[in-house]
């Protein structure tokens, strides 16, 4: 990552996020982690899980989650191996509900009703955006800044205009707001709402519980909300006759429900509508 002008404290802390999300984003990375779930499975067990990967993916995509202490490979003879949780993959599963939580709350509708796993690669595609963690950690800190001081923020040895091109991606993402060409960005109501799901990758990145996500520094410290912006999709959508209720409580989703409408191909990104674009 890229030097920023923001407390070290801050930089280090955006720094172990943005390598969590690196680990966990990846296409199929979460549902190879969800099908782990429970005992131990043997390869052709887990196969059996997921069975839009063919063996030359799925093999790569194992190990990669092993070099990332997420799963770990234990082998008890030369012909019974089997793949499982760290302690720090199963610290990780809690995360997922959060994000569940906010996607359902502020992703845009759809005409369909989406599967938790879906919610979770859409919300966490939003989050790996270049540049995505220091942007909001920075508007979250400072509220209102100009497109220039963000730049010297984020990213104070490069030309100042290279933050236009992730601000504008922010932008049509939801997750950021601006009043016009010129004028200071602040996070959206959406991209605030985030700080649960951060402050949970903040504390689980550093070692510590998922309880100190609401005494985050910055991130646990609750603001206003500002007040939503009417966005305007460019293919607009019928409203569905019946739209779902605010969740008021946790998500009552279990791990098997994830894969209740999984498909073959990885769901195309959604138009823009009433939130942040999946």
């Amino acid at each position: 990552m890229a030097t920023t002008a923001l407390p070290p404290d801050a930089e280090a802390d955006i720094a172990r996020v943005t390598e969590t999300l690196a680990m966990i984003t990846p296409r199929w990375n979460v549902r190879i982690l969800l099908a782990l779930s429970g005992s131990p499975l043997r390869y052709t067990e887990l196969a059996a899980k997921v069975p839009w990967l063919q063996d030359g993916q799925l093999h790569p995509k194992l190990t990669a989650l092993c070099d990332a202490g997420l799963v770990e490979r234990t082998e008890h003879s030369t012909r019974h191996v089997t793949y499982g949780h760290t302690d720090r993959g199963t610290a990780l599963l809690p995360v997922l509900p959060v994000i569940v939580t906010w996607a359902e709350e502020y992703l845009e509708q759809t005409e369909r009703p989406l599967p938790a796993i879906e919610q979770i690669e859409d919300s966490l595609t939003l989050l790996t955006r270049r540049h995505a963690a220091a942007i909001m950690w920075a508007l979250k800190s400072r509220q209102e800044v100009s497109g220039r001081a963000l730049a010297r923020i984020v990213m104070p040895a490069s030309d100042w205009t290279n933050i236009y091109p992730p601000l504008r991606q922010l932008v049509a993402d939801g997750l950021v707001d601006t009043e016009g060409i010129g004028l200071p960005y602040r996070l959206s109501a959406a991209g605030d709402a985030l700080g649960a799901t951060l402050g949970a990758l903040s504390a689980w990145s550093a070692g510590q519980p998922l309880t100190q996500a609401a005494h985050h520094p910055l991130w646990g410290v609750p603001q206003a909300k500002p007040a939503p912006r009417p966005w305007v999709s460019s293919q607009p959508r019928p409203t569905p006759a019946t739209l779902p209720q605010t969740r008021t409580s946790e998500p009552t989703w279990r791990q098997r429900d994830l894969f209740s409408h999984a498909t073959t191909t990885h769901p195309k990104m959604a138009t823009l509508a009433q939130g942040p674009r999946r």
